[in-house]
């Protein structure tokens, strides 16, 4: 099956097209699998093969031991688990390079790390096992190299994933305490420091400078225990954590298996009763002496996705304790983000979360200014439709904002790093339902079909990041999926963040925004887990009275509304960080459209026409 667009040509045999998805709620004898094949890509335009420059700042590189056991973990989807086996088992590019050319280096022990992430969708890609592992190479007849002190096990990101950042990076700050939004970007190792500056790692957020924690509950895809745990400061590394995952048999025996070194780590299996659904919400509870917080993340909690990917948050307040004797609906926000979140919690239907649904009910939060949307797995009708999902988002819009004049020619933006089936054209669901919902404002009878633009990296994009075409593994679009809709593509806009200093941190972060026909003004703004997919958002069936959604997912949206507002102006430098009123939009406005000759990063193909940062080329595994 061939077919051609403005952004390359795709050739698959007929064998790989999908089987029709079970119904929800339906059991498999066995996951579903997309057929296998030797998907051929012809690029309509090969790029100029010269390794990119990108400015960095200094690093210190530590040694790592010549023939470490590599560990056997493995986490994540089968991109993620390509990026894995690439940096193992790199291919370097050469002026004739050949497909099947064989990897320099082999795997020296085990099945190699599978760090992370995603995600979607709807079957079209397999799930967190590893189908092909790398073979193991022969005995090495050198001379094994004195072990150093302090030398560290090889990591599936090759020798670059230990380099060390700089010595202020992991600097813990307070953000700005008179910030309206409490929206910050993740850290990214290797940017000027100015770009870091405001932004948050892992290990600021459980500083003790944010409260002195007594308990946590940890809501996420991916895990690696023993890096979470290192998170933590010494002091509260020994401090209860509640894991909220959706692994189940193997997969769950392994996550199982990592914590059995650490026994304050305890597990809540969330309900993943539709098929092909996933729970990927990205949620820190913070238990504190002094009171409560929640963060809602983009990240999963893997060191990759903290280390030089685009991501970001929302912290809420530190929310006190409620004094004695209060009733349970006080604390309550103007949004109702308590009501909302106890909803959520609800909704999971595990013991597990009882004491901190209690414990949520005891404090006042009041002070919250962002409404919760989240995705919960079901099949949901009459007024229940508008609990979840992107209904759930229509229902916000429709009654927290107000219409605007010429709204017509205020584009709808996405951005996201994954995308799912969403059908045969752009009606059956991206401009059909989905588009309605994205176009409400206030309670205008107006149904404008404004500009709609997708930004999702190109295959130049990755090929000049920071992490190089391993940075894919995180963007897993699928040759399967692509091929069956090319109109999708003339959507897309590049991934470009000169203002935050991020176009070369691959982005995995999720927003989806309202802008003004300038730019300079946002109508609403929404970061989420959820990236482009009917599983996270959800989908209309039986002539639109049902809504099936298969995934946990969730974020926060900001109305102008809820801070006394009636626009959010866009802040055009947000580094370094300042008491500005603007909106930190994470990518460059207005986005970039994809010229003729570029493509969508689609992960599992070969990319052999040019080398990336680190001199290589994709070949997937």
């Amino acid at each position: 099956m061939s077919q051609d667009s403005h952004h390359g040509k795709w050739t698959v045999s007929s064998s790989d097209e999908d089987d029709d998805l079970p119904l929800s709620g339906t059991t498999t004898s066995k996951p579903h699998q997309p057929a296998v094949s030797s998907p051929s890509y012809q690029p309509a335009a090969s790029p100029t093969p010269t390794i990119p420059k990108i400015e960095a700042a200094p690093v210190e590189e530590k040694p790592e031991p010549a023939n470490a056991p590599v560990s056997s973990l493995v986490i994540g989807s089968e991109a993620r688990q390509s990026a894995a086996a690439n940096q193992v088992n790199t291919v370097k590019y050469e002026s004739s390079p050949s497909l099947a050319g064989k990897r320099k280096n082999e795997v020296s022990d085990g099945s190699g790390w599978a760090l992370s992430d995603s995600e979607d969708d709807d079957g079209d890609v397999k799930g967190k096992s590893l189908g092909n592992s790398p073979k193991r190479a022969p005995p090495s007849p050198k001379t094994k190299k004195v072990k150093v002190e302090n030398e560290r096990p090889t990591s599936p990101y090759g020798r670059l994933y230990y380099i060390d950042e700089r010595e202020d990076f992991f600097e813990s700050s307070i953000p700005l305490l008179n910030d309206p939004y409490r929206f910050y970007l993740n850290k990214v190792t290797g940017l000027d420091r100015k770009y870091n500056s405001g932004a948050l790692h892992i290990r600021d957020i459980l500083s003790p400078l944010f409260g002195t924690l007594k308990e946590s509950a940890q809501f996420n895809y991916c895990f690696d225990i023993a890096w979470m745990v290192d998170q933590y400061p010494s002091e509260f590394r020994d401090r209860p954590v509640l894991i909220v995952h959706g692994d189940k048999r193997e997969a769950k025996a392994r996550l199982l298996q990592q914590a059995k070194p650490y026994p304050h780590v305890h597990f809540c299996q969330a309900k993943l009763d539709i098929a092909f659904g996933t729970h990927h919400t990205k949620m820190m509870l913070l238990w504190y002496e002094e009171g409560f917080r929640v963060v809602i993340t983009t990240s999963n909690l893997i060191r990759a996705d903290w280390y030089q990917k685009s991501q970001g948050m929302w912290m809420s307040p530190l929310f006190p304790r409620l004094p004695k004797g209060s009733s349970d609906d006080e604390g309550e926000s103007p949004t109702f983000f308590k009501r909302d979140l106890l909803e959520y919690l609800a909704a999971y239907r595990a013991p597990e979360l009882e004491e901190w649904i209690q414990r949520i009910r005891e404090h006042d939060l009041s002070e919250t200014k962002v409404y919760l949307v989240g995705s919960t797995p079901g099949r949901y009708v009459g007024p229940d439709m508008e609990r979840w999902g992107h209904l759930r988002l229509r229902k916000l819009l429709y009654e927290h904002t107000e219409p605007i004049s010429g709204e017509e020619r205020w584009p709808v933006i996405g951005q996201f790093s994954s995308i799912g089936s969403l059908g045969v054209d752009q009606t059956k669901w991206l401009t059909g339902e989905f588009q309605r919902t994205m176009t409400t404002l206030g309670k205008s009878s107006i149904r404008s079909a404004p500009p709609l633009h997708l930004v999702y990296p190109s295959v130049e994009d990755v090929r000049t990041s920071l992490e190089g075409y391993p940075a894919g593994g995180s963007l897993p679009y699928s040759i399967q999926t692509a091929q069956k809709q090319l109109w999708l593509h003339s959507f897309f806009h590049r991934w470009k963040a000169d203002a935050t200093g991020r176009s070369h941190a691959m982005p995995h972060i999720k927003t989806y925004m309202r802008a003004s026909p300038d730019f300079t003004q946002l109508a609403w703004f929404f970061v989420t887990s959820a990236n482009l997919s009917k599983a996270a958002w959800g989908a209309l069936e039986k002539n639109s009275t049902q809504v099936m959604v298969r995934s946990y997912e969730l974020g926060v949206l900001y109305v102008p509304s809820a801070f006394n507002m009636k626009t959010f102006p866009v802040s055009g430098n947000p580094f370094p960080v300042s008491s500005s009123s603007g909106f930190t939009v994470p990518f460059d406005l207005p986005p970039t459209s994809y010229s003729p000759k570029d493509q969508p990063w689609i992960w599992n193909i070969p990319y052999n026409q040019a080398p990336d940062t680190h001199g290589n080329i994709w070949v997937p595994s």
